[in-house]
Formats: structure tokens, sequence, C-alpha cells
């Protein structure tokens, strides 16, 4: 049995009753992270545009656009809801996929549950497949492309196999699902969003609709290619999906709005700043060590959301300045802010070749492998303090969360879009979401 073979199998029998608690119970916090991050975003300009175009772009009756309550196809609904999403990046991050696997599935899966009037343990159940599809798709991907690949290369690919489970198709069905969408995934090449920002970010609203939109064409009878899946040389990646779910501890939740890739320096400079009781107007520069890809973040000041997220000064000065970095700190209502853009005038950065070693070693899976940096505080006075290697929250697994922590997260987020008795409503749902007979119940209370 090859490699697509195994994969099939896995999508096609999987059941929610098979599942280990834990996975289980991933799954559901997942679907909490995930939709709290929805609905945060929804006032990003991303979002509103999203939002207004997908009905004109993708018509239909099938599913409903986050909050809005606009309606489209299935995939026109997945893209809109999978910008939004994604639209503050402070969305679920998935190990091997160097990128955030969460903000497509979510979309994806609820826009085909909707549509088909699906309960929640089916939807569950798509989300848990797409994830281990995810993990190991973007394990080979990456490892078969130089370009770096964002999200929406890998992730068609799982949605994909989530639809398609959804979808009920057959084995054959199934199999050119796979081979559609990495055949027509698109081509987004991450690193040069980084250096110039702008709203294709990690093109996640495009992989969620491909995915749909290639199980749906399997299902008419569309062929496509046999999958990477097949590679003999990745079987070893692939084997163990079904045993082995790497989302237990390969799927990370982030705390900041802005790039992981940034979370280790902030963290160090806010140890500095609390352990020495340094004042604000006291420091002269803020140095940043870090690896290659945190340093290309760089450090100009910012005047879009896209561009405060994808940038190392502003978010280190915005949690100095307010003690967090929420979407209320890199929309673009508080771009003007003088005591941030003050202070992130004083942050500089330099990559570090050490750094650079221990972030290989981390994004291929190597013992001791670290996403880290180093910070170094210099006052007006001449004094410096240094913070040591220290990481941020990209670590599998991972520390800093429970369920407690998750909900806290999504109350906190959910309540910029909706009053706080929806939100506990939303709360309660999701703890038992495999019980609910229609997903349609949730959507109801998010429009």
């Amino acid at each position: 049995m090859d490699g697509n073979e195994i994969v099939v199998r896995f999508i096609q029998t999987l059941t929610w009753e098979q599942l280990p608690p834990p996975v289980q119970e991933k799954a559901r916090l997942a679907l909490l992270d995930t939709l709290g991050a929805a609905l945060a975003g929804t006032p990003a300009r991303v979002s509103r545009i999203s939002a207004e175009c997908a009905p004109a772009l993708w018509p239909g009756d099938e599913a409903t656009i986050l909050l809005s309550g606009g309606r489209a196809s299935a995939a026109g609904a997945a893209f809109a809801n999978g910008n939004t999403a994604n639209a503050a990046d402070i969305d679920d991050c998935g190990q091997y996929t160097n990128g955030h696997p969460g903000a497509q599935l979510f979309s994806a899966t609820l826009a085909v549950s909707e549509w088909l009037g699906l309960g929640g343990r089916e939807m569950l159940t798509a989300l848990v497949i797409g994830y281990e599809v995810a993990h190991r798709a973007a394990r080979i991907w990456h490892a078969t492309h130089e370009v770096y690949q964002a999200c929406a290369s890998w992730g068609s690919v799982a949605c994909g196999a989530a639809t398609a489970r959804l979808m009920g198709l057959s084995a054959d069905q199934i199999y050119h699902t796979l081979g559609i969408a990495e055949y027509h995934a698109p081509n987004v090449p991450m690193m040069r969003d980084i250096d110039h920002p702008a709203m294709v970010k990690h093109g996640i609203g495009w992989g969620a609709m491909n995915g749909i939109l290639s199980a749906r064409l399997a299902a008419c009878g569309y062929t496509g290619i046999p999958s990477l899946f097949g590679f003999e040389q990745y079987q070893e990646w692939v084997s163990d999906i079904g045993q082995n779910y790497i989302m237990v501890d390969g799927v990370i939740w982030k705390k900041h709005s802005c790039c992981a890739w940034t979370h280790a320096a902030l963290y160090g400079a806010e140890k500095l700043v609390k352990e020495n009781a340094i004042r604000l107007e006291d420091i002269a520069r803020i140095r940043v060590e870090g690896y290659h890809d945190a340093v290309r973040l760089g450090v100009k000041l910012p005047q879009t959301t896209e561009e405060a997220q994808f940038n190392m000064a502003w978010p280190l000065a915005a949690l100095l300045v307010d003690g967090e970095v929420g979407p209320a700190q890199v929309f673009e209502t508080r771009l003007t802010d003088p005591l941030i853009r003050g202070l992130a005038s004083r942050v500089e950065v330099v990559e570090s070749e050490e750094l650079n070693r221990l972030y290989h070693a981390a994004l291929t899976g190597q013992p001791g492998g670290k996403f880290g940096s180093v910070v170094t505080i210099e006052l007006h006075d001449g004094r410096q303090f240094n913070s040591g290697l220290v990481e941020g929250e990209i670590q599998f697994p991972q520390r800093y969360w429970d369920s407690a922590g998750l909900e806290e997260k999504f109350r906190r987020l959910a309540r910029m879009a909706l009053d706080d008795q929806r939100v506990e409503r939303l709360v309660r749902l999701i703890r038992h979401f495999e019980d609910v007979p229609d997903v349609r119940e949730l959507v109801r209370l998010v429009v």
C-alpha cells in the first residue's frame, strides 16, 4: 500500500468515536481558537473586501459569511471566512507547516458542513482529518520546493481532504481530490509578502476555496495526478497517519496578533523591562538578534495592518507600551500612535548564524532546535540588559496553554464582535460540539 492509499483510507474510514480523547479535545479547542480569531478579524479591511466580493464572484446560497450574514457558494464563503480568520494573525500554527492550518480548515469545513446540513461530529472529524493531512502534506511540500511556499499550497490538499470526507466521496474520488488540489495549489512565495506585506499574506482564502472546488470537481468525475503522498522517499512521513496524531502536540496557539517569528523577541524585551523596572523613556535602543526569516520582517514603521503584523519593531514596541499585542494594536486605527512609533524607531535587528542553525533544526524536527531570539536593551545612561536566548510560542509541544486559557483567549477576541451572551453560548456550544445536530446552530450565533 503506497502513501496515497494510506491517506485515502484514513480520510474515508476515520470516525469520531475511534479518536483518542486528547485528539477530540484538541479538535474542539482548535475550532474555538480559530473562531475567535475570525471574529476578531472581521473589522479588518481584507475581511470587509472579501465579504463584499465573495457573493458577487462566487454567488450562491450554500453558506454564510461570518458576521455580515452574506451568502455565497460554499467555496466563496470559505474564501471570505478564511481571509477573516487570518486577518489579525492570531490563528494557530502547525508543526512542519511553517504556517497556519486552522484558518483554512475551519473556513472550509464550516462552509461545507453548513451547505450539506451536517452536525458538529462530522465537522470535527473532518477537522482532524484536515490537520493530520496538513502536517504531512506541508512537510513533503517544503521538502520538494526550493522557494518557501505559504499556507495555501499544502493547505489546498488538506482542505480538499476534509471536504472530500464531508461530501462522503468514494476512495477513487478522494484520490483524485488530493491530486487536483495539489496540482491547482496556488504559487504563494511567502518571503515576497514578508518583504512587501499585503492582503495576499498566506493565501488562506485560496487554499480553503481550492480544497472545496477540488473535491467538487472530483465528485463530477474530474481527474487529478497522483498526489505527493505517493513519493516513495516520504513514505515514512505518511505511513503513521491514523496512529500518530501530530495535531495533539503539533498545533499551537498564539498569544500575540503578529507573525510568530517575532514572539521570542517580544518575550525577551518584556522580560527585561519587567525584571529591571526599565522605564520606556529611558530606552535608547533595542537590539534584536534573530534567525534570517525573523530578521527579514524588518523595522520599517507600518502604514497597514499587514505591515504591522509582518514587522519586528512594531509589535515589540506595542507590547511594551500597551502590555499586549492584539488586533487593536495592529489594525490601522492605532498605527499613528506616537508612543509606539517612537519606541519602534529605536529597534534594530541583527542576524545570528547560531540562531539560524537552531531555527533550521527546529523546522526539520531535529533535537535541540529552537525558534529563538536574543534581546539587548540599552538605556540613555549607557547601561545594557541582555535577555540571553529566549524562545517564543513556536514549541512542539507548547507549554503555555490549556483549555481554560484558550476559552479566555476566545472571550477576549470574540467580544470584539459579539455581546457577552452570545460569546458564552458559543463557549458552551463548542465544549460539546460533537453533540450539535446541525452546524447552522453555530452559524446563527455569529451572524
